[in-house]
Order: structure tokens, then C-alpha cells, then sequence
């Protein structure tokens, strides 16, 4: 992963990590591979929280893609299915 992509992603992450921050949780780049899936890791609650799936999707999803179109999918490493 290039500086400057791996830059926009973070930018991106820090736009939601207030949210996730203040339900006592934060997430992780781990790989984004060649055909741009980007994985996470979710730390702290939202790494044990039934909601993690959804809230990986509707909101750190949607807020990678948006800054990052080129990104095709975002997953987590970690999450507990719901």
C-alpha cells in the first residue's frame, strides 16, 4: 500500500473514529490487497459488539468508499457475526 493512499484511508477512519471512540471502540488498517479490499480490525467494544457488522458497513464503509472510490470492499478481520 502506497504512503499517500494509506494516507487518504487514515484521513477517512479519522472522520468516524469519534463515533467509535466515544462507544469505546477505534479500528485498524491491517492490508489493503491488490484488488482493493481494504481490512480492518475492530479494537476495543466493537471488536466484541453484536452491532460491529453494521456499523463496519453503514458508517466505515461508506466513509472509506466515499474518500476513496477506488476502494471496492472494506472488511473486518475480527468481528463477531451479529
Amino acid at each position: 500500500m502506497n504512503t499517500e493512499l494509506k494516507e487518504r484511508i487514515e484521513t477517512a477512519l479519522d472522520s468516524i473514529r469519534p463515533y467509535l471512540e466515544a462507544d469505546g471502540g477505534n479500528v485498524k488498517i491491517v492490508d489493503l490487497t491488490d484488488d482493493m479490499v481494504l481490512r480492518l480490525e475492530l479494537m476495543g467494544a466493537c471488536s466484541s459488539c453484536p452491532m460491529s457488522t453494521m456499523t463496519l458497513k453503514a458508517g466505515v464503509e461508506e466513509a472509506i468508499k466515499r474518500a476513496i472510490p477506488e476502494i471496492t470492499r472494506v472488511e473486518a478481520v475480527n468481528t463477531v457475526p451479529a
